[in-house]
């Protein structure tokens, strides 16, 4: 379990007391479509799994009940575990971790606001194809401002 708080780009601690096994099935499946992980472990071994990685810093929160989501995608298990919450009230998550950050609650929700790494790259690849179309629309912006501006002359021209 070291392994995976090194690997994980966020991880997220939440209280799942009352949620039954059809609901917990759901958010597993949900969180495997994501890209994303979920264990449930003791919280005194999950303590000593933290220790050395970038996520030690929410060992605090493990108590009680606690399930752990995470993922390499800094988004993907926020995103997911904050849609959960939403229609399950007695899922409640506690924090989590943003590499060596410690999150509260709200900051989880933050996180799941924003974009995922494969939303970014799409927005990249299309701020990276746009300055061609516009590199071609200046090319030949010339010829056609030059076309108007002669037209204008000989206008002025024929009008004097």
């Amino acid at each position: 379990m070291n392994l995976v708080f090194k690997d994980a780009g966020a991880v997220v601690v939440a209280h799942y007391t009352g949620l039954s096994v059809a609901q917990m099935t759901v958010f597993r499946a949900k969180m495997r479509d994501a890209g994303a992980s979920v264990k449930v472990a003791k919280n005194r071994l999950a303590k000593l799994a933290l220790q050395g990685t970038d996520a030690e810093t929410i060992a605090d929160l493990l108590k009680g009940p606690t399930v752990i989501a995470y993922s390499k995608d800094p988004v993907a298990a926020p995103k997911v575990a904050t849609d959960f919450a939403k229609t399950n009230d007695k899922f409640v998550i506690l924090g989590g971790s943003l590499g060596r950050t410690s999150l509260n609650p709200e900051g989880i929700k933050a996180l799941a606001s924003l974009p995922s790494l494969d939303e970014l790259r799409g927005r990249l690849v299309g701020l990276i194809s746009s300055p061609a179309t516009r590199v071609a629309q200046v090319v030949a912006a010339p010829a056609a401002q030059l076309a108007r501006v002669v037209g204008a002359y000989a206008n002025k021209s024929e009008a004097a």
